[in-house]
């Protein structure tokens, strides 16, 4: 059994054998949300103060809205319900309409109260459909568990040396990130002056067809089925519609398909959103997802796929931007010789592996950690109720 846990379970046997009291939060806490205040995005005045919304700072402003250590609870606009947004603020810091600002009082260590809220499923307390609220009075009616402070304080110490440890790796992360991306731009840009920077440009019709999918109506479709279809929505995520596996293997043998390894590109919405197409059966919106059918004798799809990252799409539209073929035929590009892109290649896969490969490098210990403390986490913060008689 792990140190801090046994010492934990001495104390709770030591202080409450028979369980610990369950309150609300309205009961525990300090309410601190008429100080909110929303101020939108072309009137802030640029500072140092961290802007808070639902699910992370936003911005950095002058003035601020509260000082001192709070909790912040999502009200609304929650990207997931099973993982809900709840984030701690110290110092000075502003507050928009869209999280509840509280902090524990007198018989609740503020540190306890985050770690347990990020623990609980706050799916029962919400209301709106789709996009999730938290009312103040639902959220006034959660109850929580009120051990003695000294517990509440072991339990907080040991879930803070977890939480400091993935901040720092987040950091570390996320300085990788900026260095794969200084690189990338520099093994990506050519100029005139050296035998590498010599090379032919192109312009995107040149290297090859801009192709996509034949068109599939909706009545082809279906909530589940043999074939994945992926639409705008759903495109390097998880699919909600299928076709039949007949109309697949009809489609991809008449019509344009992509042959594996190739770059298939958003041209909607988020535009250049890049999934490398694995060759596992799949079908593709038409228009909205699209390829060049390059060829790798000349140009190789990974070489293309570092490229995409970043070049300037010429989109077009209000609300909804396009990408239209004609502009994307237009986009030209540095095609230098075959050695010197899979040199180019070889030094981006290493960093883009460090970087976003979950299995190995930094993500891989980050997810490890993270994983590490949601188990002690749940160890740590399961209380027997005690009622009294």
């Amino acid at each position: 059994m792990p140190k801090h846990q046994s010492k934990i379970e001495k104390l709770i046997a030591e202080h409450c054998p028979k369980g610990v009291e369950f309150k609300k939060l309205g009961e525990v806490c300090e309410i601190a949300d008429n100080k909110r205040k929303p101020v939108a995005s072309s009137l802030r005045v640029a500072g140092k103060i961290p802007y808070y919304g639902a699910n992370n700072i936003q911005d950095y402003v002058e003035g601020f809205t509260h000082e001192g250590d709070y909790v912040l609870i999502a009200e609304d606009g929650s990207a997931s319900l099973e993982n809900y947004s709840i984030q701690f603020a110290s110092g000075k810091f502003w507050a928009n309409n869209h999280v509840h600002v509280v902090r524990g009082c007198n018989e609740l260590n503020n540190k306890f109260l985050f770690h347990y809220l990020r623990s609980m499923n706050f799916v029962p307390y919400l209301t709106g459909g789709t996009r999730a609220k938290l009312t103040k009075g639902k959220m006034l009616e959660i109850k929580i568990p009120i051990p003695p402070l000294d517990i509440q304080q072991e339990v907080a110490k040991i879930l803070n040396t977890f939480t400091k440890l993935e901040a720092e790796l987040e950091a570390e992360l996320e300085a990788r990130k900026k260095q794969y991306e200084h690189y990338r731009s520099e093994l990506l840009t050519f100029k005139d002056g050296t035998e590498r920077e010599r090379v032919r440009w192109a312009a995107l019709s040149e290297i090859g067809k801009v192709s996509m999918c034949k068109r599939i109506f909706k009545n082809q479709t279906s909530a589940t089925g043999d074939i994945p279809f992926y639409k705008i929505g759903t495109f390097g995520k998880e699919p909600d519609a299928f076709i039949s596996q007949e109309i697949f293997d009809e489609y991809r043998k008449k019509y344009s398909f992509p042959k594996k390894g190739d770059v298939l590109i958003s041209a909607s919405g988020t535009i250049g959103r890049m999934v490398i197409y694995d060759g596992k059966p799949a079908y593709f919106q038409d228009s909205n997802i699209i390829w060049i059918d390059n060829d790798e004798s000349k140009v190789l799809n990974k070489f293309l796929y570092y490229l995409y990252a970043i070049v300037k799409w010429q989109t077009e539209g209000g609300t909804i931007k396009r990408l239209y073929n004609d502009n994307l035929k237009k986009i030209k590009i540095p095609v230098p010789s075959l050695d010197e892109q899979k040199r180019v290649v070889s030094v981006l896969d290493k960093f883009d592996a460090l970087v976003n490969d979950i299995s190995i490098g930094l993500p891989a210990e980050l997810s490890a950690r993270r994983s590490q403390y949601e188990y002690y986490r749940g160890k740590l913060l399961t209380f027997n109720e005690y009622v009294p008689a």
